[in-house]
């Protein structure tokens, strides 16, 4: 895929740029992709098992952290490179009119909500099921599609490189396709994740006041700490003031 001008039909390129989101989640992605891949080839790739979402593993044993770990995880070359593709070309003009806090913000928005729409699918469909794993930032990356689906509707793409669309029914196709393939069984493709990240990015932009920081319950803890420190170190000092101002007895 790939931009198409829509007031020129030349054969210039759009070049969307590396916004400071989309450029650190690039190099997330990439870098724990190669960790992982030399990992397994030193067959050392044991503590990578606890990473992909497994919706029993998070209803039986809370393993909540896989509900972001996950997204950062990708099952060979192919999968990587158009996921990564997808994310630079569609999130960065997202990220431009949104900001970076924002964007990240989305961006971990939808692909824990995606992952929570596996965990629920795969549980109550008849079809699902919970012991297979899922990876890959594709939940994320729908509910970025979908965003720009409504941001530059008419913009064209080349889809494949050959085939000029506008994006609005790029967005709509590749969403048909992901609610008919969630019917099928051992494709292979989490298309829950899909579907998820089409949802939660529905209802991110529905929702304008809606605030997501994965790390603000850490980075609370943190300010809270460093107050109870600052309030003990205060205390300490006035005790040792006083002591100093006390009468001398000779």
């Amino acid at each position: 895929m790939s931009f198409r001008s829509r007031t020129r039909l030349t054969s210039a390129f759009y070049i969307p740029g590396f916004p400071k989101g989309v450029k650190w989640l690039l190099i997330s992605n990439v870098a724990i992709f190669i960790i992982g891949f030399f990992a397994q080839l030193a067959r050392f790739d044991g503590p990578l098992r606890y990473l992909p979402l497994i919706p029993v593993d998070v209803v039986k044993y809370f393993s909540i952290w896989q509900l972001v770990t996950y997204a950062f995880l990708h099952g060979g070359f192919g999968h990587i490179i158009w996921n990564m593709l997808a994310l630079w070309m569609f999130g960065a003009d997202v990220e431009r009119i949104w900001g970076t806090r924002r964007f990240v913000q989305f961006y971990f928005f939808c692909a824990v909500g995606a992952g929570i729409c596996v965990v629920i699918l795969n549980y109550i469909l008849p079809w699902g099921n919970p012991s297979v794993p899922t990876i890959g930032s594709s939940g994320a990356i729908f509910g970025i599609l979908l965003v720009y689906a409504m941001l530059f509707p008419d913009r064209e793409i080349l889809f494949g490189f050959l085939i000029p669309i506008k994006v609005k029914y790029f967005v709509a196709i590749v969403g048909a396709v992901a609610f008919l393939s969630s019917f099928g069984v051992n494709t292979g493709v989490s298309n829950f994740a899909h579907l998820g990240g089409l949802l939660f990015g529905y209802l991110f932009l529905k929702t304008p006041n809606l605030q997501f920081d994965p790390v603000a319950p850490i980075r609370r803890q943190y300010r809270d700490w460093k107050l109870q420190r600052a309030k003990k170190k205060f205390q300490v000092y006035l005790r040792k003031q006083g002591s100093g101002r006390g009468p001398k007895v000779n």
